[in-house]
């Protein structure tokens, strides 16, 4: 049995709406909601929050489908947030050369923010597990040359006013 639907039986079980349960381990009805249909799963610190709630343990809240599971989900997050990040990128870079050859400066305002954007959405790219250590210094270097030219753009143009 998936933990979607053994996390539905346990709350209906005690006669408990969503939100009655979410108030009792301190999240939102609708995390609760995504659990129960299968689009989301919860943190370590509320599958124990749940287990203690329930008296049973964490292994027997969860199975090895619902870890599967959980890592496709997380796979799809990446790879969506891989994409958003080449697309950022792909404007700050069309942006700042737009800015460099044309006499709208302004326009290094909107590299900027591109930029973070590019940077923020590269970051999320990355497997949870592997973010506190920098998958390489060359991506790191990359981000910070591409914020850096966007912002020096930015500093042009408005020194430039």
């Amino acid at each position: 049995m998936k933990f979607s639907e053994k996390l539905k039986k346990l709350r209906t079980e005690r006669n408990m709406t969503q939100e009655e349960l979410a108030d009792k381990i301190f999240v939102t009805r609708t995390a609760i909601s995504k659990w129960e249909t299968d689009n989301g799963y919860p943190s370590i610190e509320s599958l124990k929050q749940l287990a203690k709630f329930f008296g049973t343990s964490v292994d027997e809240l969860i199975s090895e489908e619902d870890i599967v599971q959980k890592e496709k989900l997380d796979k799809n997050k990446n790879r969506t947030n891989f994409i958003i990040s080449l697309v950022c990128f792909a404007v700050a870079l069309a942006f700042s050369l737009s800015g460099a050859f044309t006499q709208y400066k302004f326009l290094f305002a909107i590299a900027v923010a591109a930029a973070a954007c590019f940077v923020f959405f590269a970051e999320l790219s990355i497997p949870k597990e592997k973010r506190k250590t920098k998958i390489s210094n060359l991506r790191f270097v990359f981000e910070a040359i591409i914020l850096g030219l966007a912002v020096w753009g930015f500093i042009e143009m408005c020194i430039g006013i």
